[in-house]
């Protein structure tokens, strides 16, 4: 019987040995690692807020949710396709030679990406291709340093 005792201690220590993490990884990391596009912890990165007028607000004119959403993947998502939010906001705002604050339906996206050359352009060209299809005369850009940990 104390073989048998033994057998079956020796056998546990030796199964939970092989369940137990490395002393060098714990068993769940705050940060992901292995991914270029979504580093651990970056440096140099910004966070780019787009703001997006679609319409009077209460209103029917404007751009619709599916005319949105054809904007998107056809202009946003292919130049930052690592990922980006988009929020569903209220905004107000006044043009030039307009007399009364327009309230309207927008979106904001919120882009996270490196503080590039290149980055920068795709922003600009988002930007232009908004103001291109729908003839608004802005797309508020809001750009601040980020310390980027995904």
């Amino acid at each position: 019987m104390k073989l048998f005792a033994g057998l079956f201690l020796a056998t546990s220590l030796l199964a939970s040995a092989g369940c137990s993490m490395p002393a060098h990884r714990s068993a769940a990391s705050a940060t992901l690692s292995g991914d270029a596009a979504h580093p651990g912890s970056a440096q140099g990165w910004v966070r780019t807020e787009l703001y997006f007028g679609l319409g009077p607000a209460g209103g029917q004119e404007g751009v619709d949710e599916a005319a949105w959403r054809a904007f998107l993947d056809k202009e946003v998502t292919p130049r930052f396709p690592s990922g980006l939010t988009v929020i569903d906001a209220y905004g107000q705002w006044q043009g030039v030679n307009q007399s009364r604050t327009e309230r309207l339906r927008s979106k904001i996206v919120v882009l996270l990406h490196a503080d590039t050359p290149a980055q920068r352009a795709a922003v600009d060209a988002i930007r232009a291709a908004w103001k291109a299809k729908t003839g608004d005369q802005s797309v508020l850009r809001v750009t601040q340093p980020a310390d980027v940990s995904f």
